[in-house]
């Protein structure tokens, strides 16, 4: 299901993955998976309607579906610095990495991104 954001944005983030069905939702779930074991102690919420998860007042990392790829965002460029090569391929325009759906998750690149990110949000205070 490909569904507009700006006109039906969710109130949480099972909200937001209930509107996504069959292979499309285990990707999105298991994103998230892989987010809550990067970042344990994170909240969860809708941030420009996209799940995000945050700790403290700052958000980590935001995920999002899109007709041909999912994104996680930001790609700061202190994560990008710290994980190089292995990142590289992922990174699409300003502050995205992206994920295309004919290709399996890498889950060990996502599960590196966010805890690049805990560790520069945690750095920054």
């Amino acid at each position: 299901m490909i569904r507009s954001m700006s006109t039906n944005v969710p109130a949480t983030v099972d909200e937001y993955l209930a509107a996504w069905e069959g292979d499309r939702r285990a990707r999105l779930d298991a994103i998230r998976a892989a987010v809550r074991e990067a970042a344990p102690d994170a909240t969860e919420l809708i941030s420009y309607g996209m799940p995000s998860f945050k700790i403290g007042r700052r958000v980590v990392v935001s995920i999002g579906a899109f007709a041909k790829h999912d994104s996680i965002f930001p790609a700061s460029q202190v994560v990008q610095d710290q994980l190089g090569a292995l990142v590289a391929p992922h990174v699409k325009g300003r502050g995205t990495f992206q994920f295309v759906l004919a290709k399996p998750l890498p889950m060990d690149v996502i599960r590196a991104i966010v805890q690049a990110r805990v560790a520069e949000v945690r750095a920054e205070g």
